[in-house]
């Protein structure tokens, strides 16, 4: 019985009929994990980005001198922006990932 609980939870990725065709067209092989990996990315220099501009336009050559609140926000937008843009794409894989587990339970038990 000890060896049954642990094959359950040693659980491979693959299945007999995975890596067809079949199953790109039957939806049973999720693409949205690799979307959301692309999507970190994108998210990431997106923060980068922001973050860079507001602080470069927090010298105002009118003024003539910088506004530390809008240097301090774009510093937390560089460094805060992917750690969040990270935890929220975990998240969404986080769900795939149990989708993908109990689906081969599923078959395992089969």
């Amino acid at each position: 019985m000890t060896d049954d609980v642990n094959d359950m939870l040693n659980v491979k990725r693959e299945t007999p009929e995975s890596g067809s065709s079949g199953d790109f067209l039957t939806f049973r092989t999720m693409v949205t994990p690799v979307l959301i990996q692309i999507i970190f990315w994108i998210g990431v220099i997106a923060c980068v980005v922001v973050g860079g501009m507001m602080i470069e336009n927090a010298y105002n050559e009118y003024y003539e001198r910088w506004s530390e609140a809008q240097v301090m926000l774009g510093l937390a937008w560089v460094f805060l922006g992917p750690l969040v843009v990270r935890i929220y794409c975990e998240f969404m894989i986080l769900f795939f990932r149990m989708n993908e587990t109990l689906t081969e339970i599923k078959n395992k038990l089969r």
